[in-house]
């Protein structure tokens, strides 16, 4: 019987560590740039304390939206940022003295149709967050190229590379939940 190897590789911890520093310093420049991007428009919202409504896993879509903006990992910002919309939007309908029953899985075009009626949003804001929705559906769920949401396509037809749509979406996608974060509703102090 022969012995099976690491499933993973040879390299040492020494080894990851070079290779991770080697990854760290390709897009250190961009990491520096998309970081005080972010850090630039949340500050441009005002006080940075925020109650986030929606518990655990909306406060680590934030995290980890934030994250994966500065590190590059773009299809993921837009991802998380979806996510974070829909519990923060959807915890909002159940919080406070108006408070309203919701369903047990509420789809989020019906929760944009509440807050929009309850002037916790603004028809603008429904309009971005849809915008965020298509987004993140034709990441999410296989599109054929001759969709127009298919990112090759859109890349094709507008002669952008693809990852330059994302970075844009992704751009988006994070400036929508600073926008989110900002909302009266859930800002503590001024």
């Amino acid at each position: 019987m022969t012995q099976q190897r690491d499933l993973l590789s040879d390299l040492h911890d020494l080894d990851f560590v070079r290779l991770l520093l080697a990854e760290m310093h390709d897009d250190l420049l961009g990491r520096v740039s998309r970081f005080r991007q972010l850090d630039d428009t949340v500050s441009a919202v005002g006080s940075r304390q925020s109650m986030i409504p929606g518990g655990e896993v909306a406060y680590a879509a934030w995290v980890e939206a934030r994250s994966s903006f500065v590190h590059g990992n773009f299809v993921a910002t837009v991802l998380l940022s979806q996510a974070f919309a829909e519990q923060v939007l959807a915890a909002m309908l159940i919080m406070g003295l108006d408070a309203e029953p919701i369903p047990a899985k509420i789809k989020f075009p019906v929760t944009l149709k509440r807050c929009i009626a309850r002037g916790m949003i603004s028809q603008q804001d429904a309009d971005d967050l849809r915008r965020l929705m298509n987004l993140r559906n034709p990441l999410s769920h296989h599109r054929l190229i001759d969709d127009p949401t298919n990112l090759s396509r859109r890349a094709i037809d507008a002669c952008i590379p693809g990852e330059e749509h994302l970075r844009r979406d992704a751009t988006f996608a994070i400036s929508m939940v600073v926008r989110l974060l900002a909302l009266p509703m859930i800002r503590l102090g001024v």
